[in-house]
């Protein structure tokens, strides 16, 4: 299976458009969605742009039904009233119903989710370390991935709602054990890179934030993976065209 993945949204509708470009082109097969939908700097009053970008990713996933979709902080902040950084209180009726109708335009209800696995590659928004699935319960690091994924998914927002989930863990920055790193390669986001890289088994795709300026920090590609070696591939693109490389 060759998989798209969109890194952190944050309000940019067009993201979604060169995702189709890169699906009809046939260089994939579906794709995952990182997520961290809304919020960007000063779009606090922007509220047009949180309905328009939650609008897209609902059209988006209703003409792919297959998309997986990964919370991320941005999104599930709103859901759990956790004060963010860019979190607009004036939006926040607009995030909670748009994420529900994402969630209600699913087939399933399992499609959006925190972490999802296609055959050996695993996919969140900030990564799945050994010593998170350990304070969960030290004996669900031995058992079978699926069971250790269904109970990450299930996790208390306590226990989701810190440094070491796959909410906000930063791979980039700190050196982790990502699990069963001998086994499975991850595709994770959340924090901004300059360029796609693979560090420690996990692969660092959040090129498409900005700097308050609205500068972008990162090269403007996607990547798709091969969900079977983890080898992949990278699509160049910017808000108007989609390379294919």
């Amino acid at each position: 299976m060759r998989v798209l993945v969109i890194p952190d949204v944050h309000l940019k509708t067009w993201m979604f458009d060169r995702a189709e470009d890169i699906l009809k082109s046939g260089m994939a097969d579906m794709a995952v969605c990182l997520m961290d939908i809304p919020d960007d700097w000063d779009a606090q009053f922007k509220l047009d742009n949180y309905r328009q970008t939650f609008d897209r990713a609902i059209s988006f996933t209703r003409r792919n039904p297959e998309t997986l979709w990964c919370y991320g902080n941005h999104d599930i902040s709103y859901l759990w009233g956790k004060l963010e950084t860019g979190y607009s209180t004036y939006a926040e009726q607009i995030v909670m119903d748009k994420l529900a109708e994402l969630k209600t335009s699913l087939k399933d209800p399992l499609q959006i989710s925190f972490v999802h696995r296609i055959d050996k590659v695993l996919f969140s928004h900030g990564g799945l370390c050994t010593e998170y699935v350990k304070s969960l319960d030290d004996e669900l690091a031995e058992k079978d991935i699926d069971e250790v994924i269904r109970a990450v998914n299930s996790a208390s927002e306590e226990q989701l709602w810190n440094d070491l989930s796959p909410l906000w863990l930063r791979p980039q920055i700190y050196e982790v054990n990502g699990f069963r790193s001998d086994s499975y390669i991850q595709v994770v986001g959340h924090t901004p890179v300059d360029k796609i890289y693979e560090k420690g088994g996990m692969i660092s795709t959040d090129v498409f934030s900005t700097y308050p300026d609205g500068r972008p920090i990162g090269e403007p590609a996607m990547i798709v993976i091969d969900s079977l070696s983890g080898e992949y591939e990278k699509a160049i693109i910017n808000k108007n065209k989609t390379d294919i490389i």
